[in-house]
């Protein structure tokens, strides 16, 4: 008999990273066309520059500073471009994007050793980085021409502007970040990845229903929370990020709960009207540690 011994992994599958991050830029594409069509031209630039800076950063950091193997063609930075932009205002400059991008690249994915080493989901450092670098132009909010605060921002500061409906929310008639506010097409684009088998229900299902369930004793219209902000876009495609979000079944369900935990208290008790973001950074931290405790239990073992 012959018996041959190869390294992991043993079991083989026909996705790749070029063909998941096709499919999450396919997924995407409708809630950005659908930001440059409320917003206007400037946030299509905004989208280009990001993911155009996100490649060209890749490209440096991989040929000319750590002189690896060039994978710009696997996707991973122009997704994570698209992300970034999906999570920035829409009249944001240019140059400012271009800083993101830097964060997102070069310090927080390429520094630590490239695709499959980031700690932290490199779009939101880069969003995280530009918010606290130029608060004022990353919440200055505009729709059909007119400046106005978000949603979120309205309830936070109880402004006397009219909160939107639930139908303005659901379809996208509002302020806000370019790729965040039509939650119809992100729940679409979520919907296309769970029929791919890109992504699982654990981690999106357990985010949004803590964030409903936990809205309540705060005395805040858990409907209203879940179409606000961040939310969809966080859960479905940034707290699912195969890199920054734990391996196991047990793992995912508790990394979900901290992200919605975290969200509604951020959102109550922090400075800031949206918590997505850095809900999800601070759980990428857990995140070695939650599968050290979840790990499943060897055949044959006790522990």
């Amino acid at each position: 008999m012959k018996v041959t011994i190869s390294p992991a992994p043993h079991i083989k599958s026909q996705q790749t990273t070029k063909k998941i991050m096709l499919s999450v830029f396919s997924a995407l594409l409708p809630t950005g066309l659908w930001g440059i069509y409320k917003f206007g031209i400037h946030a299509g630039y905004v989208i280009l520059t990001s993911i155009a800076s996100c490649v060209l950063f890749e490209y440096i950091s991989q040929k000319f500073i750590f002189k690896t193997k060039v994978k710009i063609s696997d996707g991973s930075a122009a997704l994570t471009g698209l992300l970034m932009a999906y999570c920035l205002p829409p009249n944001i400059s240019l140059w400012q994007v271009c800083i993101g991008s830097f964060f997102a690249i070069f310090i927080t994915k390429e520094c630590f050793g490239g695709i499959g080493f980031n700690i932290f989901n490199p779009a939101l450092v880069g969003r995280a980085v530009l918010l606290a670098s130029f608060p004022s132009a990353m919440t200055k909010w505009q729709i059909d021409g007119i400046t106005s605060a978000t949603p979120l921002g309205i309830l936070k500061e109880k402004l006397t502007g009219s909160l939107p409906s639930y139908t303005d929310l659901f379809i996208g008639n509002i302020p806000g970040s370019i790729g965040e506010v039509s939650k119809i097409l992100l729940i679409l684009g979520a919907l296309y990845l769970f029929r791919r088998k890109i992504i699982s229900w654990h981690i999106p299902i357990t985010y949004i229903l803590t964030v409903a369930v936990l809205s309540i004793p705060f005395k805040q219209d858990p409907i209203f929370q879940l179409l606000s902000g961040g939310l969809i876009l966080g859960a479905f495609f940034m707290a699912t990020d195969y890199v920054t979000s734990p391996l196991f079944v047990k793992g995912k369900i508790i990394f979900g709960f901290g992200c919605g935990l975290l969200t509604v208290l951020i959102r109550n008790l922090g400075s800031y009207p949206e918590g997505v973001c850095y809900s999800i950074l601070i759980m990428n931290i857990l995140v070695p540690l939650i599968d050290r405790c979840t790990k499943p239990r060897i055949f044959g073992r006790k522990r």
